[in-house]
């Protein structure tokens, strides 16, 4: 990647201020067209949301863009789509078994709408707050239930059954970590109480040791900052068997949405762990696991800093030395995805703000320039959707690959051109992450304003 040591957040508020004006549209356009007996809307078709089943894990994107919306431009019908979308919608969503998915569903909007509060932004009323936190302690508690113990910790297995560890997941645990800071336990057999706080540790360091790579010879494809979509267990004796990717082109290649949960879900989760006064053992190996992975995305993407969908795609020596120019979203080999640039942008800044405040301003500034470069890019054309026809707000984005579930339009060969629910969240999250700053409003958490320890 060339980083742009110049931008600054309020440089970018121009573009900020342009993608809200647009992503206010797009929000309204879906409302008045999706008919919910259609399942949950997921990524577009010649510029319409369509459904896709397989999970439901994009209602929450859905409804939380609204409060987003709201956060960012203080329009009131924001709110009240997210408020009563949620209210009516999204019950099953917090007691829902069979998903690794509740901190992109309930997170997004139960979280939001419970952070809104904290921040004054919205009135208080005890009965509604009440309500919110009741339904992110259900939705930490269930996502902690799906455990699979083995020899040397455990995690929280992924829709594909009890022996699958997702790197995806480490986003998820926001779920957790908020119905912790709330006080909830899970209850176990015979009233055992199950802390949340340490399922969340030991699924995040179970991960690093498993889904990332460092480096150190692990095996043949171990390079430093490299992630596995999936880990294979053997259930049997709970010991490790293999690398495997659901989405991503191989084992050993790197899916670089994956490789943007990692970067984002780790960062995140250092932030709230200081926060809690957490191990410095458990913080130093979140750190190691973020920084590993953040360099290897800048390492690996595109000159303006938006990736292929696989560093391991089998067309990509079609395209010559792509890293050292801009990515060409309409070239004809390979796709790339900016939704896992939206998502890794983010952890660059939250990273960059962490290490700040750790005294490392040198690297500090060395990530957060990354992030803003990818912003940058991100929220402009040909990424930013202006055809007011078109729902999606954020361009090129990929789903599933290898399913051959993304839209290719007559006479190409790969898809373009197309938006996803979590690229589009994603976009306008790191757009308010980033307008907060500018601003000189408080840094936009998922857990409040609690000040750290």
């Amino acid at each position: 990647m060339k980083i742009d040591h110049q931008l600054t957040p309020k440089g970018l508020l121009p573009k900020i201020r342009r993608l809200f004006e647009l992503s206010a549209a797009k929000i309204l356009s879906l409302q008045k067209s999706w008919d919910p007996a259609k399942g949950t809307p997921v990524f577009t078709v010649k510029g319409k949301y369509t459904s896709r089943g397989w999970t439901e894990w994009t209602q929450g994107f859905q409804f939380g863009s609204a409060l987003l919306q709201f956060d960012a431009t203080g329009d009131q019908q924001f709110l009240e789509i997210g408020r009563t979308k949620t209210i009516e919608v999204m019950a099953t969503h917090v007691s829902h078994i069979g998903v690794h998915d509740h901190g992109f569903n309930n997170v997004s909007t139960y979280g939001n709408l419970w952070r809104l509060m904290q921040e004054g932004r919205i009135p208080f009323d005890e009965r509604e707050q009440d309500f919110y936190e009741l339904a992110l302690k259900v939705s930490g508690a269930v996502q902690a239930a799906r455990w699979t113990s083995i020899a040397d910790g455990g995690y929280i297995y992924s829709f594909n059954g009890p022996h699958s560890l997702f790197v995806d997941t480490l986003r998820s645990l926001r779920a957790l970590a908020l119905a912790h800071q709330l006080g909830h336990v899970l209850m176990g057999e015979r009233d055992r109480k199950i802390s949340l706080l340490e399922r969340l540790v030991i699924h995040g360091t179970t991960t690093a040791q498993y889904n990332v790579y460092f480096g150190e010879g692990r095996d043949s494809y171990d390079v430093r900052g490299r992630t596995a979509h999936e880990t294979i267990f053997n259930l049997n004796d709970g010991s490790y068997r293999c690398p495997n990717s659901q989405q991503g082109y191989s084992p050993f290649s790197t899916w670089t949405r994956g490789l943007a949960w990692a970067i984002l879900g780790y960062a995140e989760q250092l932030e709230f762990l200081k926060s809690v006064k957490a191990r410095d053992s458990v913080r130093k190996l979140f750190l190691k696991a973020a920084r590993a992975t953040a360099d290897f995305y800048i390492a690996n993407t595109c000159a303006d800093g938006i990736p292929m969908w696989d560093t391991g795609a089998p067309n990509l020596h079609r395209l010559g030395d792509y890293q050292s120019r801009k990515a060409d979203p309409l070239n004809k080999w390979e796709p790339v995805d900016s939704s896992a640039a939206g998502i890794a942008a983010q952890g660059l800044l939250r990273l960059g703000n962490y290490l700040a405040g750790e005294g490392d301003r040198k690297m500090a500034a060395a990530y957060r320039q990354a992030g803003l470069t990818v912003a940058a890019t991100l929220f402009d054309e040909p990424y930013l959707s202006t055809d007011t026809r078109h729902q999606g707000l954020l361009l090129h984005s990929v789903y599933h690959r290898p399913n051959g579930w993304d839209y290719v339009a007559p006479g190409q060969k790969v898809p373009n051109g197309e938006s996803s629910m979590w690229g589009d969240y994603h976009a306008r999250e790191l757009a308010l992450l980033i307008l907060r700053e500018a601003n000189g409003v408080a840094a936009l958490t998922f857990f409040g304003r609690r000040e750290p320890g």
